[in-house]
Parts: C-alpha cells; structure tokens; sequence
C-alpha cells in the first residue's frame, strides 16, 4: 500500500548538446539584466565564454568559487555582487561554483541559471552547504534552487576520466540515498534506479572512450536525475559522514563519496533491502554495496580515505563529529559500528554490513 507525501520543485530545464549558447536568452527570459558570472580559478576560461556570449548583459566574472564554499569567500561574493549592481548569477562548473551562487542567493535572493560542468547534481536541489569554524552547515531554501539548468553535454568532454568517474559516483550516491529516504517516494525511486543506471552505463562508456559524446550525455541525463532525487527527498547516513570529512578535513568533496558509499550501503543493507535490490540491478551486481565497491576498482578511482589526505589518527575525531548531529537512517546509528566502517573506508576494505 503506498502512503507519500511528492511535493515538485520549479526549475526550467533546457538539455542539448550546445545548450550554453542559449544563456543571454534565459537571462532575459527572467527578466534580468545584469549576470554575474561565476567560476573556480580553473575555469575561468569557460566564465569568459560565457562573459562573452552574454555580452552586454554579463556583470563580469567572479573565480574565487572554493570547495565546500567557506563562508568568508561567500560573503566576499555576495558583496561583489552588489558593487556591479548583479541582479542575476550564472554559474558554470561543478558543485563548488554552484554552491557559492546558492550562497550568494540565500541571501539576496539573487535568481541562479546554472551551467553544470560536471556530474554533481547541486543544480537540481534548493540544498545548501557553507564551511564555518571547520564545520559544514547544510540546509534547504527555496531561494537557492537555480531557476534554469542549462545542461550541455560539450562541456563535460574535457573533464579528464578520473574527475568525470568520481563526480558520477558522487551524483550515484545522491540516488542511492534517496530510495532509503524517510520522506521517499516511488516517482523518485523510479528517477533514483534510473539515474544510477544511467551513470553506470555513462561512467563505463567514457572508460572506452572519454571523447564520446553518447557516454557524455549519458552521465549527464543521469546526473539530472540523481540530482532531482537529492533535491526532493532527505539524505541519511551517508551525507553526514561525507559532510563531517569534507567540512572538518578539507577532502575532495567528489571523491569522499566515491570512497564512503559502499561503505555507507553495507552498513544500512539490513534495513533497506528493496534499495539495495534496486541499485544492484542499477549497476548490474548482485549485492549493492560490493557492486559500488567493484565499480570504484572497475574505474580506478581511490577506494580508500587515506588516499586522499586523511590520517588514521583523525577516525576517532571524525566519528565524534559524525555521532554529534546525526542525520536520519534507516539503521540506528552507533559509534562503534560508524568508527569500524570509517576504518574500513580509511582502509580501503572490502565494505561489510
């Protein structure tokens, strides 16, 4: 018997290969004048092809989007958005720079169009991050949901292989969530098994071939829908512990979820199976969380935190951080079962429920 509550979220949605040349339009489609730019240091190049196409309607280019959005770079953001009179924010690249126009929109209320360079999902969610004092504070407004996504699949065929795998896993992990959610629902269960589907399927196709712009497209439709599931329903255990990792320590945002996933899925495993049936099937396994783990090797992408900078004298700091403000999940979460699934995925083990 099916007992849900769906709430849809407004966002426009234009999906095409060379969708970015389409942005003065959809600034003017919202009524806006003035578009502030916004990138990393390292893609400041793709910023000004934006700058450009948009012409007399661009307000400049700001690159000093950070990871995890520091709040002392949001605030210097918001204040040049208003020094150049900025009555809109184009974003274009990964969940960083999209991060620090939500940032900027939580509170000004300045409209988003984002021009998602990676496989993230952030665009498709009026979730918000910003690092302060070493902790990272999530929340949802409305404010902060990008009003158009322009999603070019040209964008992300330079993305080099090893970013572009863990940036899916990254966007994968936002679906597998969702179908254990408290608040979940079939239509995104549906969006979530096709989502990692898709990413799977897009993530192998640019192992043969980084340049195809089918297996591009592929990861992208499924980022869409990955996102769409992050932005509709709650996130549990496996959030929390990548919030706590990347906030605290300062680790690669994209590739701590690629690390923690399997992990986080054995763990809840035994209180979700129809989700673990689902994202099995969706990866093409037979057990969900060694599907994910398969798939990391299948990649070559880091299995273990200590790869990515985190010292095994900092577990006992992460736990404490994790068990301080827990998230909802599915299994009840215990200190002694968390710090043994963070050793394991410091270790780079096999994930065990």
């Amino acid at each position: 018997m099916y007992d849900f509550t769906y709430t849809t979220h407004s966002s426009r949605v234009v999906f095409g290969q060379g969708s970015m040349k389409l942005v003065q339009q959809e600034v003017e489609t919202l009524g806006a004048r003035r578009a502030l730019v916004l990138c990393t240091p390292e893609q400041r190049t793709q910023a000004e092809v934006v700058h450009s196409l948009l012409g007399p309607s661009s307000a400049g280019v700001f690159d000093g989007a950070q990871m995890h959005v520091p709040i002392e770079n949001a605030r210097k953001a918001r204040e040049y958005a208003k020094e150049v009179g900025a009555d809109c924010a184009v974003a274009i690249g990964g969940g960083s720079t999209i991060g620090l126009g939500k940032a900027i929109a939580l509170e000004s209320s300045l409209p988003i169009i984002a021009i998602p360079t990676t496989y993230a999902g952030s665009e498709m969610t009026p979730i918000y991050g910003i690092t302060e004092d070493g902790l990272k504070r999530t929340g949802r407004d409305q404010r902060v949901l990008p009003k158009t996504v322009l999603y070019d699949p040209e964008l992300s065929v330079g993305l080099p292989a090893q970013l572009s795998f863990v940036s899916g896993l990254n966007a994968i992990a936002h679906a597998a969530e969702g179908l254990y959610a408290k608040d979940g629902n079939p239509v995104m269960a549906l969006m979530a098994e096709e989502g990692i589907h898709s990413l799977a399927k897009g993530l192998r196709g640019i192992k043969k071939n980084n340049r195809s712009m089918d297996a591009r497209s592929e990861c992208l439709y499924g980022a869409w829908l990955c996102g769409m599931v992050l932005g509709n329903v709650g996130m549990a255990l496996h959030h929390k512990l990548c919030h706590t990792l990347g906030g605290t320590f300062n680790l690669p945002h994209a590739e701590t979820h690629a690390i923690v996933l399997p992990h986080s899925l054995a763990y809840n495993a035994p209180e979700a199976a129809d989700a673990m049936e689902r994202i099995a099937r969706a990866v093409g396994a037979e057990d969900a969380a060694d599907g994910l783990y398969a798939l990391n090797l299948e990649l070559g992408v880091p299995t273990g935190l200590k790869e990515i900078g985190l010292g095994e004298d900092d577990l006992d700091h992460a736990c404490d951080v994790a068990m301080s403000n827990p998230y909802w999940n599915p299994r009840p979460i215990e200190a002694g079962p968390i710090r043994e699934l963070l050793q394991r995925a410091w270790e780079g083990s096999r994930p065990q429920a």
